[in-house]
This record gives C-alpha cells, structure tokens and sequence, in this order.
C-alpha cells in the first residue's frame, strides 16, 4: 500500500518523540500489505478498530497514541486523516475528520 501522507507522520513523531519507531513500525507492515478488503487488516492488526466510510483506526504504542487512514483498495492508498494522542482522539468524529495541514 502506498500511504499518502508520510510527513503527516514524521510531523507527529517530531512532537512526540516515544511514537517514532512504533510510527514506523507501523509504516513498514502498511507499506508491505497487499490488502483487499478490512477483513484482511484485522488478520495483520487484531486491534484496529473498522469504521464507516473507508475508514481504520490503528492503536500504536499500546493504544497510546491513534491512527486513522481512509483506505482505497483498488488503487492501493492509506491516506492519513488524524494521528494524535487517545485524548485528542476522544474529541474528534474519526468516520469524518481530516489532517489538518
């Protein structure tokens, strides 16, 4: 899967320094997959949570911290829509919020 986009990433970790290697932890199996469908997400992450609107919330760093990507199969993208603490995660809509750049 190609994720779009990586800096989104990079930007969080710079503000949280403990989130780096599990971010690219994460960065190396979502860009190795070749996933289908949200059945096979959960087989590789048994914690992420499948969501409405071709969404996915992934728990890293022991659910410190979430990830929500918007998925397209076909063409084999994760986009980014919001990395950011649990408590920040608390006070958003995940089926429908985007990264702010």
């Amino acid at each position: 899967m190609k994720i779009i986009a990586q800096s989104s990433l990079r930007r969080f970790w710079q503000q949280h320094p403990d989130a780096e290697q599990p971010l690219k932890a994460w960065y190396a199996e979502a860009t190795k997959a070749k996933w289908q469908t949200p059945h096979d997400i959960k087989a590789q992450f048994k914690t992420a949570s499948i969501l409405k609107n071709n969404r996915v919330v992934f728990n890293i760093k022991g659910n410190q911290y979430r990830l929500i990507v918007a998925y397209h199969f076909a063409a084999e993208r994760l986009f980014i829509k919001f990395i950011g603490t649990h408590s920040d995660y608390d006070k958003i809509n995940a089926e429908t919020v985007e990264m702010e750049i």
